[in-house]
């Protein structure tokens, strides 16, 4: 039997039903056989489903049932008092009624979003249930209805929600609302100072994408240059735990601390800055243990920076530089190790070099280039595995150990041009280690199964440039974890290490970790190379230095 003969005659039970009188027999509360109502609405329901014909006929009949409603070919004007009736349970007592009104007014924002709208006070109200799972709901609806009209607004009220939200609703709130600022923000002063409240509220909950956000948005607007450092500057005053908050201020402050310090900015209230106090609060950020390596790396980065924006002398950053050349975290003292460097021998380039960043267009011709290479980058990772930590991937420059510390051997010398094109061919070598080449492999280090091996290769037509491959293997019963490889070389050579294929060494022979190094020796001289090895094994650290003075006369002459 068709739908379309089955739907009037229910429709006609239905209808007797709900007209009957009341009935001792059958009746429950005064309604007249409640459960055969409910029966009959659920066929109704599966009729009806993209059935026009037999929605028509219901329609008039349907006026008290919402889910039957929106799952018909109802009436226009049937939607909307559906989604009336939903609205009025949100006002309801009980909580089941409250969250099946939610959850049902979700399923219907999409596509009757101007009639759930007008319920948006009452589902905002919603936002301080007590019941986390309500609660949450109503902030998920929430973040659905906002649109261009009341984007500040709704944004008012999210604000003040995660000001107070339960910690585990915090992370979802903060995303939301970036994603609503972003996509109907009104202006962009608005929007950075969204961005802004969100990163001083829950800084630590927030995408990770927010500080590359913020940072292009302020880029981005020249008219804030003046108006964003003077914000973020009061905001890294009055707290520097927010790790997101405390990265874009320094940025900030290290792009545009000149126009912070000038102090004739409209839009904001006079802030007079000396710059002692400037320099002091990038260190306090420095020396704080809430700082992580990254933040640090931004507050260095930003001192750096003012060297070459503030008018006074220069000689306490150069003081806070060279105390982080010996900084335990590799990749900070790297950073100023280089920037120790600029000040001592490219002190005449360093302006050029701290230049203000030039802004990088989203979709533009950098991020096509940036594409292309990634796209290669993926297929020369077939060869070589990429590291599991992001520091690992950047090149390290390493302490000249066989010469001992000094102030020049601090950072080794800048590749120069060799004949033949060296230096341009140096940097354009595929990260990979090359393939197997005629001069005899040489085994280095062994160690209670732990063994390192050197291979080495001299591309045709780059005769100073040597390229070895470290390749580490492990024949023991444990494993070795977090396993470094530095090296060292006199002054005369030059030497770049490649990022290792990994840090762990599985036992019983499994994947072993590859490293590439390349030296350049334009003088051809013997090689002296001295390595450093720390790893754990066997629940031990082991730390290793030796000399390696036996390779191959192939390698240099």
């Amino acid at each position: 039997m068709s739908a379309t003969m089955v739907v009037p005659q229910l429709v006609q039970k239905l209808r007797t039903l709900v007209t009957t009188g009341y009935s001792t027999e059958h009746s429950i509360s005064g309604v007249s056989n409640p459960f055969l109502q409910v029966q009959i609405l659920r066929l109704l329901r599966i009729l009806g489903r993209n059935h026009e014909e037999s929605s028509e006929a219901m329609n008039d009949l349907l006026a008290q049932t919402v889910l039957t409603i929106m799952d018909i070919h109802s009436a226009a004007g049937l939607r909307v008092l559906a989604i009336n009736i939903l609205g009025r349970f949100l006002l309801n007592s009980d909580k089941n009624i409250r969250y099946v009104a939610l959850m049902s007014l979700l399923r219907l924002v999409q596509s009757d979003h101007s009639a759930v709208q007008r319920h948006r006070p009452t589902v905002v109200d919603c936002l301080q249930e007590t019941d986390a799972s309500l609660s949450r709901r109503a902030l998920e609806l929430s973040l659905a209805l906002v649109n261009s009209s009341n984007v500040r607004a709704m944004t008012r009220e999210l604000q003040a929600f995660l000001e107070s939200c339960p910690p585990d609703l915090r992370a979802d709130c903060a995303s939301g609302i970036l994603l609503a600022a972003e996509r109907f923000a009104p202006t962009k002063r608005w929007h950075m100072d969204t961005i802004l409240h969100v990163l001083t509220t829950a800084g630590t909950y927030v995408r990770d994408d927010a500080v590359a956000n913020l940072t292009q948005l302020i880029a981005g607007a020249q008219e804030l240059h003046a108006y964003s450092v003077r914000r973020l500057y009061s905001a890294l005053a009055e707290d520097i735990s927010q790790q997101p908050l405390v990265q874009v201020a320094a940025w900030c402050i290290g792009e545009y601390g000149d126009l912070l310090l000038e102090g004739n900015c409209e839009d904001i209230e006079p802030l007079q800055v000396e710059e002692e106090e400037v320099l002091a609060l990038l260190e306090r950020v420095l020396q704080s243990h809430m700082s992580l390596p990254a933040t640090r790396g931004y507050a260095l980065t930003a001192l750096m920076k003012l060297s070459t924006r503030l008018r006074g002398d220069n000689k306490r950053i150069r003081q806070v530089v060279s105390i982080y050349g010996s900084c335990l975290d590799v990749e900070l003292q790297q950073r100023a190790v280089e920037y120790n460097a600029l000040f001592r021998k490219y002190d005449h380039m360093r302006a050029a070099i701290l230049e203000k960043m030039p802004l990088v267009e989203r979709g533009g011709p950098q991020v096509d280039e940036e594409a292309k290479e990634n796209k290669a980058a993926a297929k020369l990772s077939e060869a070589a595995p990429l590291p599991a930590e992001p520091q690992a991937s950047k090149l390290l420059d390493l302490l000249d150990l066989l010469d001992g510390p000094s102030e020049d051997a601090q950072h080794p010398p800048p590749l120069d041009p060799s004949p033949g094109g060296a230096l341009v061919q140096l940097l354009d070598l595929p990260c990979a280690p090359p393939p197997p080449a005629p001069i005899p492999n040489l085994k280095v280090f062994e160690r209670e199964g732990v063994q390192l091996n050197l291979s080495f290769i001299r591309p045709p037509g780059t005769p100073a440039l040597l390229l070895i491959t470290v390749t580490v293997t492990n024949s023991s019963g444990g494993d070795v974890t977090h396993f470094i490889c530095q090296a060292a070389v006199p002054k005369s050579f030059q030497l770049q290490l490649q990022a290792p294929s990994g840090d762990t060494v599985p036992a019983q022979g499994g994947l072993p970790i590859t490293q590439l190094f390349r030296i350049l020796n334009p003088n051809k001289i013997p090689l002296r190379l001295k390595l450093r090895l720390t790893y754990n094994h066997f629940g031990q650290p082991v730390q290793e230095i030796f000399e390696v003075n036996n390779l191959p006369v192939e390698t240099w002459q």
